[in-house]
């Protein structure tokens, strides 16, 4: 019996836990899968000596969990942010598997239209999101609360000219998120159109607020489960060395 896991705060409604869950039930994989609440980074070397075979790391440690591994993977090294853990012989490997799971969530939606893509939030899954397309030749721009450098902006200045050059619309952040499901981002949805493609990352609720105003305007919509299910196959790829 392996045993596998995931690295996150508030984790009672994690996606990962049920998919793995099933997905070992399904092949009949010998394994099991613990959601692992950390109140503070701290703890988590006691959690990395624990008996596992492979983790999954969630906001908000996906960043700050980088000093306590031994290697990055190339990826997880140029994007700055871990997802997935990988134990291999006496060395703790940090790897991302977001990069990919969005590009092949989203790569069946994309047309001619969606060379500039703006992104919302800048921690750690945005990072990957934006790996993922700047592979693909899309040019990104960041939204931020606190916005640095000439590559990023407030939401207030998110305008109708910013989406016209702009057809592609991430949102990274966790706002609208289960429990908080009448919560969403200020942003000028009157300004969307039938060319927008609006991705939000969060998969519960199925269709947030702000994919809901989205597609009021018109906008084609993708939540975040297809991205869940091809990162957590590409983590399974990792830790059985396929």
């Amino acid at each position: 019996m392996r045993n596998f896991g995931l690295i996150g705060k508030t984790l009672e409604h994690s996606f990962s836990k049920r998919f793995f869950e099933n997905y070992f039930s399904v092949n009949s994989i010998k394994a099991s899968y613990s959601n692992l609440e950390l109140n503070e980074i701290k703890e988590i070397p006691g959690v990395l000596k624990g008996d596992y075979a492979g983790l999954n790391v969630t906001i908000p440690y996906k960043e700050s969990i980088i000093p306590y591994l031994d290697e990055l993977s190339a990826e997880a090294a140029e994007i700055g942010a871990v997802n997935v853990i990988e134990f291999n012989e006496d060395k703790i490997i940090g790897h991302n598997t977001d990069a990919a799971g969005f590009h092949n969530s989203i790569k069946p939606f994309l047309t001619n239209l969606h060379e500039r893509a703006i992104v919302l939030g800048t921690g750690g899954a945005s990072k990957a999101v934006a790996y993922a397309l700047k592979n693909i030749g899309v040019n990104v721009i960041f939204i931020s609360r606190n916005p640095e450098g000439n590559n990023q902006f407030s939401y207030e200045e998110i305008n109708d000219h910013m989406l016209k050059a702009c057809k592609l619309i991430v949102n990274c952040t966790p706002i609208g998120t289960y429990p908080n499901i009448v919560e969403t981002i200020k942003f000028p949805y009157e300004h969307l159109s039938t060319d927008h493609l609006v991705v939000d990352l969060i998969y519960n609720p199925v269709k947030t607020r702000f994919l809901e105003l989205a597609e009021a305007n018109g906008a084609t919509i993708l939540n975040g489960e297809s991205m869940l299910k091809e990162q957590a196959l590409k983590a399974w790829e990792i830790w059985s060395n396929v």
